[in-house]
């Protein structure tokens, strides 16, 4: 925006002072002209509002990794939030276990679930992970033949058996049904907003795990604040229906999309985008990594997230106190509307000086100290409005 500005005012200052030359034939007219019209104030009119406002955002929390983000970020309409890790603490814990073949014990299913997920990156992989470590020791069993089914779940080779560990959705690609003797249980544990793992081992049902989050004390007050700033937070989760209507519930979100896929959360932003929303993404797992490059602004937890979602958003958390967001909204909205005073003011002066220097009101000592004036309220005026 400065940058067009100063471009035409160049055009209309040179223009003035070669008629004020050519009618007046007063030379030291023409050069106060030019003396004045150097716009210093428009120039630093957007950078030195941005920067202060960065240094304002790094004192609580956030690091701005792009210049261009706190602009982007005040013209928010929507802000799309992943539940695991952002709005909960991301640090789940499995609360049950169940077998469902007699060859294996609910310890030994936990077991071999706890040796498939020893190489996933996934928060929930983690969690499995470590509740087994902190319940029962070192996992004793080597997985092989590792892969990760992105945003539905694992498999790998135990100890000569072929293990799925994942969501329901990677049950439905693989054709594999729920037991109805499990049914019952899966969707208590479901609309209680837990996450269920299923475990199928050489093509068989055999169990599940029941994850439980907590909810980040923060959360709450922190979506009733962002709707109080006209901003819209919606809920993009690979959760169950059941456990994202849960969620929501508490967190008094009304629009929810639940089973969503890294490309499904891709998806609904670009279908946002089409609809001529500026949209936000806040997650922190590498399943969020495309939607967070793919949003306006992309805000990575930067603590408990992932090195590839970090690398991917505009904007880091450091310490992941998600209480903060609302107030870097209203920081790049006060940034906006402290730019465009500024490009008011500057115009306005520089189109003054110029009026003043065409009569001979001004000469060109008086009109370098009203050009630097300018510029030194310029700077003053963000600094005095940052500090409140």
């Amino acid at each position: 925006m400065a940058d067009r500005w100063a471009t035409w005012i160049v055009v209309i200052a040179l223009t003035a002072a070669a008629l004020t030359w050519l009618l007046s034939g007063q030379i030291i007219r023409a050069v106060t002209i030019l003396v004045v019209f150097c716009p210093c104030a428009l120039v630093l009119a957007t950078p030195t509002a941005i920067m202060a406002a960065i240094g304002n955002a790094t004192k609580h929390g956030f690091l701005v990794r792009e210049g261009d983000a706190l602009e982007r970020l005040a013209g928010v309409t929507k802000i799309m939030f992943d539940k695991t890790g952002t709005l909960t603490y991301g640090t789940p814990k499995v609360i049950a276990q169940k077998s469902l073949l007699p060859e294996w014990s609910d310890t030994e299913l936990y077991a071999l679930c706890a040796a498939v997920e020893q190489f996933s990156e996934h928060p929930l992989g983690k969690a499995i992970v470590q509740s087994y470590q902190q319940m029962h020791g070192a996992i004793s069993q080597k997985a092989e033949q590792f892969q990760m089914w992105t945003g539905r779940g694992v498999s790998a080779q135990v100890s000569g058996v072929s293990v799925l560990a994942g969501n329901q959705k990677l049950l439905e690609e693989q054709q594999i049904s729920v037991p109805k003797a499990a049914q019952a249980d899966i969707q208590a544990a479901l609309q209680k907003g837990c996450t269920v793992i299923h475990i199928v081992a050489d093509g068989k049902f055999a169990g599940y795990l029941v994850l439980s989050d907590t909810m980040r004390t923060e959360s709450a007050g922190m979506i009733a604040q962002l709707k109080e700033l006209n901003v819209q937070p919606v809920l993009l989760t690979g959760d169950h229906e059941n456990a994202a209507a849960a969620i929501a519930s508490q967190l008094q979100m009304t629009e929810v999309h639940a089973n969503c896929l890294p490309e499904d959360k891709m998806r609904w932003i670009a279908d946002e985008q089409q609809k001529q929303e500026s949209v936000c993404m806040m997650g922190d797992g590498v399943n969020d990594a495309p939607a967070l490059k793919k949003a306006n602004v992309g805000i990575a937890m930067g603590e408990i997230g992932s090195d590839i979602a970090v690398d991917a958003a505009d904007i880091a958390l450091v310490d992941d106190e998600v209480k903060e967001l609302p107030h870097l909204l209203g920081l790049s909205k006060r940034m906006m509307v402290i730019i465009k005073c500024n490009l008011t003011f500057s115009m306005s002066l520089n189109f003054l000086a110029i009026i003043l220097a065409m009569t001979g009101i001004l000469n060109p000592v008086v009109g370098a100290l009203v050009h630097n004036a300018g510029s030194v309220l310029v700077i003053l005026k963000w600094k005095r409005r940052n500090e409140k």
